[in-house]
Formats: structure tokens, C-alpha cells, sequence
């Protein structure tokens, strides 16, 4: 049984906009047995909630309801919840990424480890948010194969042929490995009320599955022990960061057959996209034909664009480091990481696939891509002026930055530029304020729109929040 202390209770998950408002699910876990929640009150509603699933000892539960424009909220369990329900005016978004650390983050003092989030918290409580998007990693589940037989040392060593029997028991022993993982993020003191109120959407990365997913070798990936560690974390990403399980894929994501889980949503004069940069990726490619037939025939419906790449879709010349450390035998356990990228040798057809999709979207409104991954603070363009596309990188809610010597040597890399599409050259820039192209301190991102004009603010633990970057 999954180790909680009390229970999550609510997690908010946005679902869209249509005639009636605001279409919202509230999530609350509890232990099995203890009482469901009441019903919420939301507006002229009154909704009893759904038992959407039990698992690790836990019973997940959820309410499926509508805001109207100007409701204040809503009421559960005896307690009012405010959101903000005007999206067609001056309204506030944050983005978060790297919630967590591949080794010990069970263990980490909550009050160092959240910090950042306590910092979003008060920040939402001085103008609040009207969505948080979470570009992926929010979770670090690596070690959660640990203490399971046959998953001890995985990826190193794979069971070829693992009984029945004993596969169940590493579903049993995953999911409760998972569930512990995603109680501690949705429990956390410092993101109390924040879940609640601000409703979520999220896109996964490697480490809401295990670190480098996608660029194993396929050995590990489809092999037995692989795919019941990609099922659970799958089913576990449904339930804890959508609310959702398989029978509401399709009407939450792009491709209704849910090979792909990426997304749209669109707001009054916002268009929301995120690709599944995961679930179809292999070796040699980041997406399948679920997910690029998401992305190609996609019509940007808002007056503005914004793109949830879990990796950096604008980055440095990485193809030729990648090149350089696959020289040199003691680096070449770097591979996976670096195969992550967009920018891979092994990727770069794909990896102007997207850039040309980004480009035709471009002619319709503007674009901005939000990612995260690298658990430093950047920001890109790619351009000429009349095309200009920015690229964001809010990376390392409560990740611990890396070196700071690591980000500088990283930003005299990045100088060398880049240039996938002829005419359209990639360049990486210094955030507003700062000297350097990186930053190597803990961060979020907040976006505003006032005036119908977008900006862009990151928010640095030691540095404090940077001026604005408008994004037109």
C-alpha cells in the first residue's frame, strides 16, 4: 500500500471551454475504505462524484462539472475552492517542469524541495493563475523499480522469459511504487490549495516512466519487464495527471486510439497544443503516426500559439557534441541522453518535420514554445523577424540546478547557432537581465496576457523574478 500522509484532495485538471464555460474534473484520493467525498457545488450544479479507479491502496474519485464565467468557484466537503473563470480577458498562466530528482527524492527535506513551489503558491495568491501547465517529469520515477526481482537492475540486466506470476507481482510492486511517488507531489504543504484552484494540464517526459525512455535500446523497452513499467507508468499518468483513465482517452487527447497522448485545448484567443513526445518514441524516432498526424493536421484556431514540447524544440548544435562524446569511449554512456534530443543525429528529419509544422502554424498566429527538460533556464528564437517563433525553457521546479561552470561551457556551445531550416537560423538568448545564454537556479514561468499582449517572466531562486519579455 502506497505510504500517504492524510489524502490529495482536490486536484483540479482542465478539460476545455464550451457554451456553458469552463468544462473541469476535481480529483480526490483517499484510502481505501475511507468515506467518498460529497458532492461538488459548482454554479447552479450539484454533481455526486464517480469511484474512477483503486489502486496501491488508494481510492481515486472524481467530479465532472462546468464554471460559468464570473462563478467564484466551487464548493466540496464543506470547503470553497476560487478559480479564475474569465479566460477572454488579462489572464495569468504558469509553467513548471522537473518536479523531482532521479535518486533520493522520497527522502529530500519537503521544505527545501518544494521551495519554488511555495514561491508559484504565493505568487498565485497575489494575481492568480488561470491554468498551470506542466511540461513534463512530474515525477521522477527511477527508482521505483528498485526492491522487485526482476526489475532490481533495470535497464542493465533484462528477465528473458519472467512467468506470469511474477509479473504481476512487478505490476503490484510498480504501481505502488508510482502511486507513493505522485502522493508526495499532490500532498506536498507548499502546493496546498494551489491544485485545487489552478486547473492543471500536463504532458509526461522520461522520467514519468524511467529515465531515457524511448532511447533504451528496444531490448529493454520491449521486453516483458518494459512493458509492464510502461503500462503502469501510463495508467498511473492517466489517473494522477489527467484524471483519466482509458475509456476518457478519446475524448481528452488527439488520437482517440491512444497510441499518442498528446493534446489540444483552446481558450478565448489561446491555442494550447502539446505532442506526446513519448509514448510512440523508439530509437530512431521521437514520434509515430499517431502523434504526427495530430500535429499535421492541426488548424490553430487563437490569436496566439502555445506548444508544450517536453524537450527543447530549439536547440544548439547538440548533433555535433553528440558526434564528439561518441568519440570517446568514457562519454558514451551519455548516448541516451543526448538521442533524447530533437537534435540527434537519429532525429534530425523529424526534427525539421516539426520545425516546418511550427512554421505553417506561424502563418496563422503567433508562436511560443514552452519547454522544459534541462533543468536550467533558457530561452531561444528562431527567425527571421516577420516569422519569429520564442522558444521558453522553465526547467527545475525543485530539481537541484547543475554547476554553474556546466550552464556557462553549455552557453559558449550554443554560440555556434544552428540552422536546420535554410533561412530560419536558431539562436539562443539570455534571458531578460541576465549575462549568460543559461541559468543554473530552480525556476518556473509565468505568462500574462494584458491587453491582449504576451509576456514572459521567469521567476529564479537566487536571482528573483527577471523583467518581462514580450512575445508578439
Amino acid at each position: 500500500m502506497a505510504d500517504i500522509k492524510g489524502s490529495a484532495v482536490p486536484i483540479l485538471h482542465f478539460r476545455g471551454c464550451d457554451a456553458k464555460g469552463m468544462r473541469l474534473a476535481a480529483v480526490t484520493i483517499r484510502p481505501d475504505g475511507a468515506p467518498a467525498p460529497g458532492p461538488v457545488e459548482a454554479g447552479a450544479e450539484t454533481v455526486a462524484p464517480v469511484l474512477l479507479a483503486r489502486v496501491a491502496g488508494l481510492s481515486v474519485w472524481r467530479h465532472d462539472f462546468h464554471l460559468a464565467p464570473g462563478d467564484a468557484g466551487y464548493r466540496l466537503d464543506g470547503r470553497d475552492h476560487a478559480v479564475v473563470t474569465r479566460l477572454d480577458g488579462d489572464i495569468r498562466f504558469a509553467f513548471v517542469s522537473c518536479n523531482g530528482e532521479e535518486n533520493g527524492d522520497l527522502d529530500r527535506d519537503s521544505a527545501e524541495r518544494n521551495l519554488m513551489w511555495a514561491q508559484l503558491r504565493a505568487d498565485h495568491a497575489r494575481a492568480p493563475f488561470a491554468l498551470l501547465l506542466q511540461g513534463g517529469d512530474q515525477i521522477y520515477a527511477d527508482e521505483a523499480t528498485r526492491g522487485q526481482p526482476l526489475s532490481e537492475d533495470w535497464p542493465e540486466r533484462v528477465p528473458e522469459s519472467p512467468s506470469s506470476a511474477d509479473l504481476a507481482d512487478l505490476v503490484r510492486h510498480l504501481e505502488d511504487r508510482f502511486a507513493q511517488r505522485y502522493m508526495m507531489v499532490l500532498a506536498a504543504e507548499a502546493c496546498a490549495g494551489l491544485f485545487a484552484g489552478v486547473p492543471s494540464l500536463s504532458v509526461w517526459d522520461d522520467h514519468d516512466i524511467c529515465d531515457g525512455w524511448g532511447s533504451l535500446p528496444e531490448s529493454c523497452t520491449e521486453s516483458a519487464v518494459g512493458q509492464a513499467l510502461f503500462g503502469v507508468a501510463r495508467r498511473m499518468y492517466l489517473l494522477f495527471q489527467h484524471g483519466a483513465t482509458d475509456a476518457d482517452v478519446p475524448a481528452l487527447f488527439a488520437d482517440p486510439t491512444g497510441s499518442s497522448l498528446g493534446w489540444r485545448r483552446d481558450l478565448p484567443g489561446v491555442t494550447l497544443f502539446a505532442p506526446d513526445l513519448r509514448s510512440e518514441r523508439r530509437r530512431q524516432r521521437v514520434m509515430g503516426p499517431g502523434g504526427w498526424a495530430a500535429v499535421e493536421t492541426m488548424q490553430p484556431a487563437g490569436d496566439h500559439v502555445f506548444m508544450v514540447s517536453s524537450v527543447p524544440l530549439l536547440g544548439p548544435r547538440l548533433s555535433l557534441l553528440e558526434t564528439l562524446m561518441m568519440a570517446v569511449p568514457r562519454m558514451q554512456h551519455y548516448e541516451d541522453d543526448l538521442r533524447d534530443q530533437w537534435q540527434s543525429h537519429a532525429h534530425r528529419d523529424e526534427w525539421r518535420r516539426m520545425l516546418g509544422q511550427i512554421l505553417r502554424m506561424r502563418k496563422t498566429a503567433p508562436v511560443t514554445i514552452l519547454s522544459g527538460e534541462i533543468h536550467l533556464a533558457t530561452r531561444a528564437e528562431m527567425g527571421p523577424h516577420d516569422t519569429l517563433i520564442h522558444q521558453l525553457v522553465a526547467s527545475g521546479i525543485s530539481h537541484r540546478a547543475p554547476p554553474k561552470g556546466y550552464a556557462r561551457a553549455l552557453g559558449l556551445f550554443a554560440g555556434l547557432g544552428e540552422a536546420p531550416l535554410p533561412g530560419h537560423p536558431i539562436r539562443i538568448r539570455p534571458l531578460p537581465g541576465q549575462k549568460h545564454r543559461y541559468v543554473a537556479e530552480r525556476n518556473f514561468l509565468t505568462l500574462e496576457r494584458a491587453g491582449g499582449r504576451w509576456q514572459a517572466v521567469w521567476h529564479l531562486e537566487e536571482s528573483g523574478p527577471t523583467p518581462p519579455l514580450l512575445l508578439d
